[in-house]
């Protein structure tokens, strides 16, 4: 009965959601880690870790799942979103959790069934899949999708190497 810590890092706002998988999975909690805007990028930084040291001690989970870093038109937001995923990942490091990441057609394909689908399909999917009574915030429901991926993938070995498991 693995815990899932599935991330959405971001330097403004990191979703997270936390689920158990028994042969079906449930939802223990999700939300947002709302950044302060003002703050330097170091200082985000820092709140992400924390933020995220504080879910794995309340929460306990055995796996964390985050989406892979994909290409941004702009440089800098591609960097901002770079030092945002190495502090979610270093937190989850440093309490030694198995780490998977998937790129953003995979989860899709995983949760809609197509590679293409749009913020609004994910959230009602996140929905449906969970039993919500209604739909996640777009950060924590990406949060959720990661981890509902890796839920659904994680025994597959071809999967499993697939996902660039990174520990």
């Amino acid at each position: 009965m693995p815990r899932i810590l599935g991330i959405d890092p971001g330097s403004r706002v990191t979703g997270y959601g936390v689920i158990d998988n028994y042969a079906q999975c449930s939802l223990v909690t999700q939300g947002t880690l709302r950044l302060q805007r003002n703050s330097s990028l170091a200082a985000r930084l820092g709140e992400i870790h924390r933020g995220i040291e504080g879910i794995i001690e309340d929460h306990r989970p055995d796996e964390v799942a985050l989406e892979r870093v994909f290409v941004h038109r702009n440089a800098d937001t591609a960097l901002k979103l770079g030092h945002a995923r190495g502090a979610a990942i270093t937190a989850c490091v440093l309490a030694e959790l198995t780490i998977a990441e998937y790129t953003p057609a995979q989860i899709k394909q995983s949760i809609v069934g197509g590679g293409r689908a749009d913020k609004q399909q994910i959230g009602y999917m996140v929905r449906a899949l969970l039993g919500l009574r209604c739909q996640p915030a777009e950060d924590a429901a990406d949060a959720l999708a990661a981890a509902l991926c890796h839920a659904h993938h994680k025994d597959s070995p071809i999967a499993r190497a697939a996902a660039g498991d990174i520990r």
